[in-house]
């Protein structure tokens, strides 16, 4: 079911099957979030609807999250889809360090010891965690093109204190799990360095040290028999590192390297050339040399690996029922009910040869080969290097390449062994040759105001492979819009390095309440509701015509403002008192030549309006009467009557007609000037 979706979660999509495990097949995808290849592993349909398995699919998720490391593959996501589970992890290009092996063979021993120093570098993080990854072996191990590992799969990973397997049962593959855990006993960090040992004897032999016909045959090996010195396989193997992989093999836990990080040390010590203090690991088994011959049964947790039906004791290959009990670190010799004439002599020949042996040493026929003053190659080109090893009567051994900040490209950045260890003289000497500082990934600021909130700011600093760092929160204000972002450190289009922290800050909504309606309100009124709402007051006092005293005219701000806002409130004062009218018969304009009148009017803050009518009484040019009479306001405009004389008809009917144009607007006008047809009588009495 998994196999058939092309979308996972949303958000990743699928692109080709890259492996298949035993209970999850990984595929090649493409995070559409961040934008980037990763590796998805999801979990076989038959195992989906197991309870057991869900909880160890999910358990892998978390502890390998838990862990971060150089040499641990990074786990980025886990979750469900449908009826299925899956994780998402950093996406590596290399092959697995079995399918090496099969290759190439054996590896050089150098080689071998830095696969193993990088492992250990994983376990120690991991130990320190308290997490046991009980699955060490070369198909976990990834190998990048750069040659450094990174270990994989934490499928049956425990914490110590976890109880996720029924019984202990032992999930570990049978060519590689210590003697402790083939019996189903508590594991502790000392099982993982049995694994590591294993897999440094393969990397060295390219054989694995037990193998059988079956999972228990090769199992039952582990707890019962001894390996064959790696240095018998592969003659390169050099004595301090065959210590080192037989001590990781040590059946007793207790004589194994307690800890990744002595075993790193070690390891690391071996590359540099430097002395490596292992013991010897005991070779002779003394419960047998002293003719014990007691038959061994194995519990029944030892079939834990791979339960037979009826849980019939296990045959080891002798053909000898065994116990969960062994001679730690001793070899194991088959059951004899007597020594042949041949093996006593084969036992007295090597006997005779170690007396030899000490003799010869003693007078110094066998003294230690002359050691030779390595020369410092550091800072030499690679044909100065390797005629500099040469002259001094070494052998050039491997020449690699790696990034230096201190030795500039081309010069030699390493070298193994170094010059303060005298080596024997035809020995090898490996070189690094530096290819300059390791180049830092740059990339480009994205302008983060062109997000629209917080969320997609913080996807954008993702995407361009930058870290999201302070976030500030910043309320808005005036016409400032939530989820813009205003500020941002790198600025947008710099180019920085990946992993760069950008910080930001957003504009949030403040938290904010209406302001009530004060409208019609008393000053009282308004205080009171104000108050009630949370903000504060100020009064300011105008003068008004239309609104009553003492009655809100207006206030500012309004709508919705933060809590405790202060909020001005303008009262009315009522009309003007400052303002003055003006009395318009006090002009005396009536008899008034009508440029006089225009002046007295225009003078008094007025406007006025001339209206030209016949009159038998007053004298051409003189003012008949005005409109309106007593008090009015400035710019009120006042109408004036002007004389035309008598009616040519003799009727005095006034013509009606303005003379001139006024000064003013016609608001606040009365008076009609119009005659009622007999004689020009106006219709106000003068």
């Amino acid at each position: 079911m998994a196999e058939q979706k092309t979308l996972l979660g949303g958000r990743y999509l699928l692109k080709d099957k890259v492996g298949a495990g035993g209970m999850a097949s990984v595929y090649r995808a493409t995070d559409q979030v961040l934008d980037r290849t990763v590796a998805v592993k999801i979990m076989l349909p038959q195992y989906a609807s197991d309870a057991t398995f869900a909880a160890r699919f999910k358990q892998e998720a978390q502890a390998a999250a838990a862990l971060s490391s150089p040499y641990i593959v990074g786990v980025y996501d886990w979750g469900k889809d449908g009826d299925t589970y899956y994780i998402v992890m950093e996406y590596l290009r290399g092959t697995d360090l079995k399918s090496g092996i099969r290759s190439h063979g054996a590896l050089d021993p150098k080689k071998v010891a830095q696969i193993g120093s990088q492992i250990c570098g994983a376990l120690s993080v991991a130990h320190k965690h308290e997490i046991i990854h009980r699955d060490i072996k070369p198909q976990n191990i990834m190998v990048l093109p750069d040659g450094n590992i990174k270990v994989m799969d934490f499928g049956i990973a425990r914490a110590k204190n976890s109880h996720l397997t029924q019984d202990n049962n032992v999930l570990g593959t049978a060519h590689y799990v210590s003697p402790e855990q083939t019996r189903g006993q508590e594991l502790g960090p000392t099982s993982d360095i049995y694994s590591l040992g294993v897999v440094m004897y393969e990397c060295a032999t390219g054989k694995v040290p037990f193998d059988g016909d079956d999972a228990i045959s090769v199992a039952l090996k582990q707890v019962n028999e001894l390996p064959v010195p790696p240095s018998q396989i592969n003659p390169n193997v050099d004595g301090d590192l065959e210590r080192i992989i037989l001590r990781c093999m040590e059946k007793d836990p207790a004589n194994r390297f307690q800890t990744a990080d002595e075993l790193r040390r070690v390891l690391n010590n071996y590359m540099a050339g430097h002395t490596v203090d292992v013991p010897e690991p005991t070779r002779i088994i003394g419960a047998a040399a002293a003719g014990n011959t007691t038959t061994r049964v194995m519990s029944d947790q030892t079939q834990a690996m791979a339960r037979p039906v009826g849980g019939a004791a296990a045959v080891n290959a002798a053909g000898r029922t065994t116990t969960g009990q062994f001679d730690t670190g001793m070899y194991e010799t088959k059951k004899n009910d007597g020594m042949s004439k041949g093996r006593i002599a084969a036992i007295a020949l090597v006997v005779v040869a170690v007396v030899a042996a000490a003799i010869f040493a003693v007078s110094g026929l066998l003294a230690p080969a002359e050691l030779t003053t390595v020369p410092n190659l550091l800072s030499l080109t690679r044909e100065d290097a390797i005629n500099t090893i040469s002259e001094y009567g070494f052998k050039v051994g491997s020449v690699d390449d790696g990034y230096s900040d201190q030795y500039p490209a081309g010069q030699v950045c390493e070298q193994h062994p170094g010059s303060e260890d005298p080596q024997p003289a035809g020995s090898e000497i490996d070189i690094v040759i530096s290819k300059g500082p390791e180049p830092v990934d740059t990339t480009e600021v994205p302008d983060l105001s062109q997000a629209n909130g917080r969320d997609e700011a913080e996807k954008m600093i993702l995407a361009a492979k930058l870290k999201v760092g302070d976030v500030t929160e910043k309320a808005a204000s005036g016409d400032e819009e939530e989820g813009t972002i205003t500020d941002q450190s790198p600025t947008a289009g710099q180019t920085v390095d990946v992993d760069t922290t950008v910080n930001f800050t957003v504009i949030v909504a403040p938290d904010t309440t209406s302001v009530p309606d004060l409208t019609g309100m008393s000053r009282s009124e308004a205080s009171d509701a104000l108050d009630k709402a949370g903000f504060g007051m100020t009064v300011d006092e105008e003068y008004s015509d239309n609104v009553p005293e003492g009655t809100v005219i207006s206030w500012d701000p309004s709508g919705k403002q933060e809590p405790g806002t202060t909020i001005t409130v303008v009262i009315s004062q009522g009309p003007d008192p400052s303002t003055e009218k003006v009395d318009v018969d006090a002009l005396g304009l009536v008899g008034m030549y009508a440029e006089d009148a225009q002046d007295a009017i225009s003078h008094a803050g007025l406007y006025y309006n001339p209206v030209s009518e016949s009159s038998d009484s007053v004298p051409v040019g003189q003012v008949i009467r005005y409109s309106p009479k007593g008090e009015v306001d400035p710019g009120t405009t006042v109408w004036i009557y002007i004389s035309t004389g008598p009616s040519s008809s003799g009727s005095g009917s006034g013509s009606g007609s303005n003379s001139e144009s006024g000064s003013g607007s016609d608001s606040d006008s009365s008076g009609g000037g119009t005659s009622d047809g007999s004689g020009g009588s106006s219709s106000e009495a003068e």
